[in-house]
């Protein structure tokens, strides 16, 4: 008979094996789950620092990308502004001066020449932009970002202006909000996080007030009762990208607003409803679904990016219970990683997508590899994990 079989460390190490058969658990899964340490002690080459440079380093080695990734753009997309502000985020959680230098020189040539290539900010989708430079300048201290960051966080709440603005746009300036505001859920990531990060750089409460109050009044026009969004009022299918940005918004609102803020209360409820159910629509696999609530849709990784950045932060902040979310939240980032590929592109990605009342259409649409939709996320959590 083998000797480690009669003692005290073989009866262990029998428990320990069959409590792994049983749950098809990992060693490093049950080390992280008995010490509750959920979010740490990931395996080698799975760690937020590994992953988040892999993708930090991979987009700073890009080109300006369009929506297609083959046509060069006119503008900086809103995609990249995403990814882009990930990378500095990313940068600046770990120290990395090489990384933040290489940021930097990326975003010079829009001081100068390619100038023409900072969007309008006359639309959600271009004056989120501002984030980066906001960003950048917490690490920098250059004031020219700062100067532009500023200027395109005010005129998101300022007057409409030019082509884009419509009677709709004067309704909502005259009601307190962004002329921006379009009520797609999209928005709640978009409008916020700019406005948010303008309170972050500079302490001045407006832009803090202003989020909240948008946010207030998406959470009241479109949370369904079941805690999730429908991409539109008009569109009754709970895409996830697009429920992403909701749950992105709301945990980046959360981060900033202090506990006596009169909105607050309104925003983690929205907040904590929502996580409930997308525990709930979590797939075995760790992943979330395209439509989130359908059996039959694939699995998609923005939206299950955005999720984990959700589930993550609420869990080291204290607003979700550590036991029920810190394992799922391990597991999506589990998962969500191995879409990576070798060129550090990340598969199973939503195309665009616009909004139409069609179960089909969601169903069908293109699943894109190492679309920066999906590039973003990834760099969210693993600056999130490293908090």
């Amino acid at each position: 008979m083998k000797p480690w079989r009669n003692g005290l460390l073989g009866k262990r190490a029998l428990i320990l094996l069959g409590t792994m058969l049983f749950t098809g658990l990992n060693i490093s899964q049950l080390s992280a789950q008995k010490s509750k340490n959920y979010l740490k002690n990931f395996p080698k080459g799975d760690t937020p620092k590994e992953i988040g440079l892999r993708i930090a380093n991979h987009f700073v080695a890009m080109p300006h990308s369009n929506f297609n990734r083959t046509t060069p753009p006119k503008y900086i997309t809103y995609p990249e502004s995403c990814t882009w502000f990930g990378a500095v985020e990313f940068a600046a959680a770990t120290k990395n001066k090489h990384l933040q230098q290489a940021l930097n020189k990326r975003f010079e040539p829009l001081f100068g020449e390619k100038a023409s290539m900072i969007p309008v900010p006359d639309h959600v989708d271009y004056a989120v932009f501002g984030i980066v430079p906001f960003s950048l300048y917490r690490q920098t201290k250059d004031k020219r970002y700062l100067k532009l960051a500023t200027s395109i966080a005010d005129r998101q709440w300022g007057a409409p202006f030019g082509k884009r603005a419509t009677a709709t746009s004067y309704y909502y300036y005259n009601k307190g909000l962004s002329w921006e505001t379009r009520m797609w859920i999209d928005d709640m990531y978009m409008i916020t996080a700019l406005q948010t990060q303008a309170y972050h750089t500079t302490g001045n409460k407006v832009y803090l007030d202003r989020a909240a109050k948008e946010m207030v009044h998406y959470l009241d026009s479109l949370q369904q009762p079941n805690g999730l969004f429908f991409h539109a009022p008009d569109v009754p299918f709970f895409w996830g990208r697009g429920d992403g940005w909701m749950a992105v918004g709301m945990t980046e609102m959360l981060r900033f607003l202090p506990k006596n803020h009169p909105d607050r209360p309104k925003i983690l409820q929205g907040y904590l409803s929502m996580m409930k159910e997308l525990l709930k629509y979590q797939a075995p696999s760790g992943m979330w679904r395209q439509l989130i609530d359908d059996p039959q849709a694939w699995e998609e990784t923005s939206a299950t990016g955005m999720f984990t950045y959700a589930f993550i932060t609420g869990v080291k902040q204290g607003w979700l219970d550590k036991d029920s979310y810190g394992p799922a939240a391990r597991k999506a980032w589990l998962a969500l990683i191995k879409f990576i590929d070798a060129n550090n592109d990340i598969h199973n990605v939503c195309e665009g997508t616009n909004k139409k009342n069609d179960r089909q259409y969601y169903l069908d649409r293109k699943q894109n590899i190492g679309d920066l939709h999906g590039q973003a996320p990834l760099l969210w959590c693993a600056v999130a994990l490293l908090r």
